[in-house]
């Protein structure tokens, strides 16, 4: 009892000196008190973080059993990939064999003008049983938009408009109810303010360049324009048409444009505006269930942001008109408008694309090599021309020259230049190392670009590989100069 009592005055004691200590200025807590309170917060932070992986775990059990039907093999992997770029294949088996991809999926990653990865596999429609094939394509969304860019690109090098040309130079009408100081260039870095039409567009407007140069024109901006970005998510699409229209000198639209300049000439396989008797070769998009999407929130608590995006906005946002008009544009659980036939002949730059990952990659490979428009103009678009909050989305979204934009996952300030799609399909080039990045997928996921756990996956891999690549280049050649020396 005595030796008890001893002890605890000595720890009173040693409290009591803390506490005064520093010129008997009263601290917050004693030594042994914030010690305590460290212990119990490393012990908490680790109880929460079991407790999150034992969730994590269960979820992913649960959606391997449920949702993939027991499937743990990719039986059809087709492709290849180069020497030092072995753990792309082994993640892009993990994603099938995890559940991570419900349906179909094919990446390729070119170096400079070489192929280094080309991988494709499961199915085109789970729910009939058809597999992915090297024929199969599949619609990539707003990855479609980077294509639009290319084909401005292509107009502005040859001379036949600026990005600094007013639209109303090229479009008299155009300059109506505050749009006359309006750019190529803020169109194409969504800052014009025509992210939401009022007027209802129906299909047959959509597909009436006539109709759509009257509503355009007649429409106010959304905000003033110049003073704010926001992703115009469907009406990019009918703009960039607008654009190609006026400016090229053939007065093509910007599916007959891309046709006969890029894909004709290089003999890229890449629709804007799918011929119908094509349309057996289209996969099937699929939805992410309710659990799968549960599972990525687990994976991933940013998706929840996404969601917010999507479904927590005031009926009188900005984003809620998008939404709105056009209603057939619609992605639900029950109502996925996109597999309509109808749309895929559509020419809509902002979100009907039709290609294979491969296509994609030589596209932008093309890009790279200056083959399409000079590398001096590709030079502008290495980093983006607009940060910040977005005013749609509400999140950082990096953007400019129809592009947008994702920071290198390898760290520093170097950014990765190109445009994600809803649901996963991306394409990125990174302009130092000369890399380009296509994936696309049917089984779509929550949100794009970066949110994709699938597609990071497979990006951070093939940046691994490279630099691994690239330092045992290092070491032969240090070797080879000190043999040299020798």
């Amino acid at each position: 009892m005595i030796a008890e009592k001893e002890v605890k005055t000595v720890v009173k004691e040693e409290d009591d000196e803390v506490a005064v200590r520093g010129g008997g200025r009263l601290e917050t807590g004693s030594y042994s008190q914030q010690r305590r309170l460290l212990i119990y917060g490393i012990a908490s932070i680790l109880a929460v973080s079991g407790a999150w992986l034992v969730l994590a775990t269960t979820v992913d059990t649960i959606a391997i059993l449920v949702e993939s039907g027991g499937m743990v093999n990719l039986d059809n992997l087709v492709g290849n990939v180069a020497p030092g770029y072995e753990k792309v294949e082994k993640v892009f088996k993990r994603n099938f064999a995890d559940g991570w991809e419900r349906e179909g999926a094919s990446i390729t990653v070119y170096h400079k003008n070489r192929v280094i990865v080309d991988l494709q596999g499961g199915y085109a429609d789970k729910a009939s049983g058809r597999k992915w094939t090297p024929d199969t394509r599949t619609v990539v969304f707003s990855t479609t938009k980077a294509v639009g860019a290319v084909c401005v690109a292509i107009l502005v090098d040859r001379g036949y408009i600026s990005y600094d040309d007013k639209m109303s130079k090229i479009w008299p009408e155009f300059a109506q109810n505050g749009k006359e100081n309006i750019t190529i260039d803020w169109l194409m870095s969504h800052r014009a303010g025509l992210a939401a039409l009022d007027m209802p567009i129906t299909i047959e407007d959509a597909n009436d360049f006539d109709k759509m140069s009257e509503v355009i024109a007649s429409q106010k901006p959304n905000w003033e324009p110049g003073t704010k970005s926001g992703y115009h998510a469907i009406t990019y699409g009918w703009i960039v048409d607008q654009i190609v229209r006026r400016a090229d000198p053939k007065g093509r639209s910007v599916g007959r444009f891309f046709k006969e300049e890029v894909a004709d000439v290089h003999g890229i396989d890449f629709h804007i505006g799918l011929p119908p008797s094509e349309e057996h070769t289209v996969s099937r998009l699929s939805m992410p269930s309710t659990l799968h999407l549960f599972r990525e929130i687990v994976h991933d608590p940013r998706v929840l942001i996404v969601l917010a995006v999507f479904n927590l906005r005031p009926p009188n946002s900005i984003a809620r008109k998008i939404a709105a008009n056009p209603t057939w544009f619609k992605l639900e659980q029950d109502v996925n408008t996109f597999n309509n036939p109808t749309l895929h002949a559509m020419e809509q730059v902002a979100a009907l694309g039709i290609t294979k990952s491969r296509d994609l990659a030589r596209l932008f490979s093309l890009v790279q090599q200056g083959k399409l428009f000079s590398k001096d103009l590709l030079e502008k678009f290495r980093a983006p021309q607009v940060q910040g909050i977005d005013e749609v989305v509400m999140t950082p979204l990096p953007k400019g020259h129809g592009f947008l934009y994702e920071r290198h996952p390898m760290g520093g300030k170097k950014w990765l230049v190109g445009h994600p799609g809803y649901g996963g399909s991306t394409i990125m080039m990174d302009l130092d190392d000369e890399i380009t990045i296509a994936y696309v997928s049917n089984g779509l996921k929550t949100g794009m670009g970066e949110l994709t756990r699938t597609y990071r996956h497979l990006r951070d891999a093939v940046f691994e590989c490279l630099e691994k690549q690239k330092n045992q280049q290092s070491v032969i050649i240090e070797d080879a100069m000190q043999a040299v020396a020798a």
